[in-house]
């Protein structure tokens, strides 16, 4: 089941995503998370762009959309990211929940969507690709973490929306 995200789901959230922290170079981060920083994080932006997927009353992957940049004609371009809970990969959750989140985004006339992917990813790359996203950047040893500098690509899409 697909629903919005509520603060409740907060410590979830951090479990999944922390294991992405201590784990991988999917994202940058590199101090754990704790529940109410991922509070803080989901009410800072709207809460029809953070979504859970919930299995047997259990969440196994959330996604959300950000302001890609705080300029105002930046306001109908977001970024895009989801995290599955590792044992769900593989599983169609992923698809499942951006699917759902780009037309909420198109509903709410976003025109760009961007997601950053740590490279070398071919996994990323190909679901990103698969959903419809295209390679825009590749931005070399931009980020260090485990000790090694580490490559970011962007992929992008661009929504259709009525603009009546």
């Amino acid at each position: 089941m697909i629903r919005n995200v509520r603060r409740e789901d907060a410590l979830d959230l951090a479990r999944i995503y922390n294991h992405y922290i201590l784990e991988s170079t999917v994202t940058f981060e590199e101090v754990v998370l704790d529940s109410s920083e991922m509070i803080r994080r989901i009410e800072a932006h709207d809460p029809n762009h953070w979504l859970v997927f919930e299995h047997e009353s259990t969440i196994i992957a959330f996604a959300y959309a950000k302001a890609w940049k705080e300029r105002s004609a930046y306001r109908h371009t977001m970024e895009i990211s989801v995290y599955v809970h590792p044992e769900h990969h593989r599983k169609g959750i992923a698809r499942s929940l951006y699917k759902e989140l780009l037309e909420r985004l198109k509903k709410s006339q976003i025109h760009a969507v961007l997601a950053g992917i740590t490279l070398p990813n071919p996994a990323s790359v190909q679901f990103h690709e698969s959903m419809g996203f295209s390679q825009v950047a590749h931005f070399k040893e931009t980020g260090f973490k485990f000790n090694q500098w580490i490559d970011v690509g962007y992929w992008e899409r661009i929504l259709e929306y009525d603009n009546e």
